[in-house]
């Protein structure tokens, strides 16, 4: 749905390989991938999408406040905020 709604095909990145950066991204050079969050550089690589394509769709979900953008040096990195998920996934459950 998401996808669609950002004009595009290709997925935006997945909040569930934040969860676990980890096990889903190497090592980054600055920032550590849990207190800091993932690189956008290696969020993009994974997705195989330019930077610019990547920064949309982040931005879409920086809006909808599933992930939270924090910047260090000239790098932006991404975390899940596991508060709004939550509360998301609680208020989804209600409507069923």
């Amino acid at each position: 749905m998401l996808s669609k709604a950002l004009g595009n095909d290709r997925p935006p990145a997945d909040p569930d390989w934040l969860k676990d950066p980890r096990a889903h991204f190497r090592e980054q050079v600055d920032g550590d991938l849990v207190d800091d969050g993932v690189c956008g550089v290696l969020i993009a690589e994974k997705l195989a999408v330019s930077q610019p394509t990547l920064s949309e769709h982040m931005r879409i979900l920086v809006q909808a406040e599933l992930v939270v953008p924090k910047r260090i040096k000239q790098w932006t990195f991404y975390r899940r905020n596991e508060a709004r998920i939550a509360m998301l996934k609680s208020a989804f459950a209600a409507e069923v």
